[in-house]
């Protein structure tokens, strides 16, 4: 005999779920209508969550039932900004696969390499530059990631990270 009793939704926490990366559960849920964009109350959407803790079955899950590869936090961060945080290179390249923006800019105008420049991220600096990311770009302090990694005595990122013109100079 089973219980057909209704699952209580408001006991169910989606993002620790999206954290352990336990994407058979979420897919459950996600095939009886769960959005793949659930946020929580700081506005961590489940894609962040799972990128972030570095789950790629959930992050693929997610990324393929739909969920938005650029949607912000609270504080205007996307999924992407965190992976240059955590230089989760893979993450990142799931998604920029699925069309995060390598120049989405949060609320105080930073973009994901200027991440790159104040973690020391130089791999995840590599691939963003690679997937078209530009370093000219300043944040509200106008400052660009190169003067960001020369600031935090990071030569050889800002060397990377020097925004260069059409013939290769600066």
């Amino acid at each position: 005999m089973s219980d057909t009793t209704p699952i209580d939704l408001s006991n169910v926490d989606f993002h620790e779920i999206a954290r352990r990366g336990d994407a058979e559960v979420l897919a459950v849920f996600l095939d009886a209508g769960l959005d793949p964009d659930l946020r929580n109350s700081s506005g961590y959407s489940l894609l962040m969550i799972a990128a972030y803790n570095d789950q790629p079955d959930t992050t693929a899950l997610l990324l393929e039932r739909g969920a938005d590869p650029n949607a912000p936090d609270r504080s205007g961060n996307s999924p992407l900004m965190g992976m240059a945080f955590k230089g989760h290179l893979d993450r990142a390249r799931q998604l920029l696969d699925a069309g995060a923006d390598p120049n989405y800019a949060n609320t105080a105008g930073a973009t994901a390499l200027h991440l790159c420049a104040t973690f020391r991220q130089l791999d995840m600096a590599r691939l963003l530059l690679e997937k078209g990311a530009d370093p000219s770009l300043r944040d509200a302090n106008n400052q660009t990631p190169a003067d960001m990694a020369r600031a935090h005595g990071f030569a050889d990122l800002a060397d990377l990270l020097r925004p260069q013109s059409a013939n290769g100079s600066v």
